[in-house]
C-alpha cells in the first residue's frame, strides 16, 4: 500500500476516536514497525496535524480538528506523488514540503485595501468581509497577517489561530522584559 493510502488511513481512524498506533497499521498493512512509526511522523512533522499519543488508550488522537491538506481531480495526483515522495525521503525539509502542499484558512478582513495587499493568497470571498485562502508557508502567512496593521481574524483553522496567538505572546513576552 502506499503512503497516501496509509495516511488517509490513519486520519480516519484517528477522527472516528479509534486511537490508532504503529502495530495497527503494521497489522492492516504488512509494513515494518519502523515505516509504520514514519507515517505518524510524517503526520505530525510534514503535514501539520496536531498529532498526540494518550498511553491510556495506547494509540495517536488529534489534540484539535485536523483536515489533511485539500485535494481535487486537478492535483490528486500530485498529493500522492508528495506523499509517497515523503515516504521514500523522510530527511525532505519542511520548508520545501510546505511548497508543495497549499494550507487553507477562513479570514475576516474589513479594510478593503489589507484585502488588496493579500489578494495574492485570497481564493474567493465567502460573504461580507470573510476571505478564504490559500498559502504554503504557514509563518510568512502569519507575518503578513501579524505585520499588516489591520483588524484581521483567523476564523479556521483553529491551530493557525493559536500558532498566531502563540507568536504574538512570544513577541510581547520578549518585549516587555526589562
Amino acid at each position: 500500500m502506499s503512503a497516501y493510502t496509509r495516511i488517509q488511513w490513519l486520519h480516519k481512524k484517528i477522527e472516528s476516536g479509534c486511537y490508532p498506533n504503529s502495530i495497527h497499521e503494521v497489522e492492516k498493512f504488512g509494513i515494518s514497525q519502523r515505516q509504520a512509526q514514519r507515517d505518524f511522523e510524517m503526520l505530525k512533522n510534514e503535514l501539520g496535524a496536531p498529532l498526540k499519543y494518550s498511553s491510556a488508550h495506547r494509540g495517536y488522537f488529534y489534540t484539535e480538528p485536523f483536515d489533511l491538506p485539500t485535494t481535487n481531480e486537478n492535483n490528486e495526483a500530485e498529493y500522492v506523488d508528495l506523499v509517497s515522495t515523503v515516504e521514500e525521503q523522510m530527511r525532505t525539509d519542511v520548508n520545501e514540503l510546505q511548497l508543495r502542499l497549499p494550507y487553507t484558512a477562513q479570514l475576516r478582513i474589513k479594510d478593503k485595501l489589507t484585502v488588496m495587499n493579500l489578494r495574492r493568497f485570497i481564493l474567493n470571498r465567502e460573504e461580507k468581509d470573510v476571505y478564504n485562502c490559500e498559502f504554503y508557508h504557514i509563518d510568512n502567512f502569519l507575518s503578513l497577517i501579524f505585520v499588516s496593521g489591520s483588524d484581521i481574524t483567523i476564523i479556521k483553522p483553529e491551530w493557525l489561530r493559536e500558532k498566531l496567538v502563540e507568536f504574538a505572546t512570544r513577541v510581547l513576552k520578549n518585549n516587555n522584559e526589562k
